[in-house]
């Protein structure tokens, strides 16, 4: 096991950022590996976050303005070589469509609850981490 994952975390609300770091904990789950938070509030902080390479999951919020996390999402699929898998927190449970739409690999809604945001994250870092192996 690798000793640190870093999880990207795009949101214009600090408070958000908060939450999802809050809700991660510094171990979403026993078998994936201590996380390490990078923080973007805009788009090209997240492109060049990425550019640099080194991130295992992104998460994005969905609400986040001028670039929601949906539109952030998409275009990362289309130019990311490798793109990391996207949690996408996602503002009530009838936008799923829209996550699908954007080709995020899960969502959450917003407020985040900790139980599912942990269980959606760590999966995602297993899924990372099995195809870096």
């Amino acid at each position: 096991m690798q000793p640190t994952a870093t999880v990207l975390v795009y949101s214009d609300d600090a408070n958000t950022r908060e939450q999802v770091r809050l809700a991660a904990g510094r171990r979403p789950a026993a078998d994936v590996p201590p996380v390490e938070f990078l923080e973007c509030a805009t788009l090209p902080a997240v492109l060049s976050a990425l550019g640099r390479g080194g991130v295992d999951v992104c998460v994005l919020d969905g609400e986040t303005a001028p670039a929601g996390g949906m539109g952030v999402c998409r275009q990362i699929k289309d130019e990311i070589f490798d793109c990391p898998p996207v949690l996408l927190l996602i503002g009530r449970p009838q936008d799923a469509w829209l996550a699908t739409w954007s080709r995020a690999d899960a969502a959450v809604t917003h407020p985040v609850d900790p139980v599912d945001f942990a269980d959606a994250l760590a999966s995602l870092l297993r899924r990372r981490l099995a195809v870096g192996a």
